[in-house]
């Protein structure tokens, strides 16, 4: 039994925004169409610890690609010189099971997750989009930036966070990469956008309704998991909200505290991303109506993407073959 190793070295030399923006849109049009299987991922906690443990199985049935990724968040493990996020993905071979490579999949991850970002400004965004405002500058928020510059011509980013060095690092950092504007805001100033991106690991809200423009479209990236939320929910409850999956982002979205509190209920929420880039309902019907997309992070992403970069891996000889047994 032979597998394929790929270090994160050898997916990023493989890996580009652009790819991963049309792996991660045909994979939301796949799961409008129900060609899909994926469970809602499985959480172990460690409570003690801060952090959590998450199984993340799908199969595309079209593309007829399987697999899962095992991904942690321990939001401490900046104080221990580790990424918050660290992840492994096994691609399996639908007809037999038998693995066909396991890869690092913690860059993987943050340009998927860019991608469904990039993705939902296509879709929900003003056509006329130019200033983004950027709420948290960790490792999302760069590939977020970078996948809504694949999508719209960026002239401003405003940037804040709790640490004014971090922003300075993040704007050095995508001055090389999205040729624009940067301004370190207070987080009220930095809402003045027309895109706005959180990604933040925060459980009270930071954003607050008053502070939202008419006609702002809004990445809610950080709330991944059960208790987490970063918006006042009057922005959900007076805005088209667009999740990424609903079963997921009921459990552990930036609906999840909203639903769960009574504020919002689901006839609130407006579709699945993937209904959109369908064609089964509108995306953006006018220029001052607000939008959110709620992402949690789909299994279906990761395969494709995984899978996209497998397939390169092979036709490029890159990575390690190791014997199971």
């Amino acid at each position: 039994m032979k597998v394929r190793w790929l270090s994160r070295e050898e997916v990023k030399s493989l890996l580009t925004m652009d790819d991963a923006i049309d792996a991660v849109e045909d994979a939301f049009l796949q799961h409008s169409l129900q060609n899909v299987q994926m469970p809602p991922k499985i959480y172990l906690d460690f409570l003690k610890y801060g952090g959590d443990l998450r199984a993340m199985p799908a199969y595309l049935e079209k593309q007829d690609i399987g697999g899962v990724k095992i991904v942690n968040v321990h939001p401490n493990n900046a104080n221990k010189g580790l990424p918050t996020v660290m992840a492994v993905l096994i691609i399996n071979d639908p007809s037999t099971g038998a693995p066909l490579a396991i890869m690092d999949a913690t860059y993987l991850t943050d340009i998927r997750t860019g991608a469904g970002g990039g993705i939902a400004v296509k879709h929900l965004a003003k056509k006329n989009s130019e200033k983004v405002g950027m709420v948290g500058t960790g490792r999302q928020a760069r590939t977020q930036l970078m996948a809504i510059n694949q999508i719209i011509d960026v002239n401003e980013v405003k940037v804040t966070s709790k640490s004014k060095d971090d922003d300075e690092k993040f704007i050095e950092e995508m001055k090389t990469k999205v040729n624009s504007d940067y301004r370190i805001c207070d987080l009220e100033e930095t809402c003045k956008c027309d895109i706005l991106v959180t990604t933040t690991p925060v459980k009270q809200p930071l954003i607050k309704s008053a502070w939202i423009l008419e006609g702002t479209h809004i990445n809610a990236i950080g709330a991944d998991a059960k208790g987490k939320e970063e918006l006042d929910p009057m922005i959900l409850k007076n805005g088209k909200i667009v999740v990424d999956d609903m079963t997921q982002s009921i459990h552990s979205g930036e609906i999840n505290v909203p639903l769960s509190k009574g504020i919002l209920e689901t006839k609130d929420i407006y579709g699945e991303l993937g209904n959109v880039i369908e064609g089964k309902i509108p995306g953006r019907i006018n220029n001052s109506e607000i939008t959110i997309f709620d992402s949690t992070g789909l299994a279906i992403h990761d395969i494709a993407t995984g899978f996209l970069v497998y397939t390169k891996a092979v036709n490029n000889n890159v990575g390690t073959i190791l014997s199971l047994f």
